[in-house]
């Protein structure tokens, strides 16, 4: 597969560009009763995400293609089925290249709104 499928894909759970750390990526989410959430992100050139931190542990899955990760400035790579824990309060940041599609589960509320705002 190139694509998550049409399903995860749903206009309603889009994630606007306000709620991006990276420029120019596809992502959507889908959030659990007790407030955490999981999103799905298609990147579809080399990019470079903001450094930021959250408030609650996020692990994430590399699905396809490269994502290198830098934790508290240490690199870690990471390649199809590779998985990474990220504690909460962890500054993060990281690279995708073209072709990568990743799945992050966080502790807590990481989108705060659907949509393109």
């Amino acid at each position: 597969m190139e694509q998550f499928p049409g399903f995860m894909k749903n206009e309603l759970n889009r994630i606007g560009p306000s709620q991006q750390n990276t420029a120019d990526i596809e992502g959507y989410y889908f959030e659990g009763r007790d407030g955490s959430q999981m999103a799905f992100w298609e990147c579809r050139s080399d990019r470079e995400s903001k450094k930021h931190a959250h408030d609650f542990d996020e692990y994430m899955v590399c699905v396809s293609g490269e994502y290198i990760a830098y934790l508290d400035g240490k690199e870690i790579r990471l390649g199809p089925g590779d998985e990474l824990f990220i504690p909460k309060g962890t500054e993060q940041w990281g690279k995708c290249k073209a072709g990568t599609r990743s799945i992050h589960a966080f502790g807590g509320k990481r989108i705060v709104f659907a949509g393109r705002v």
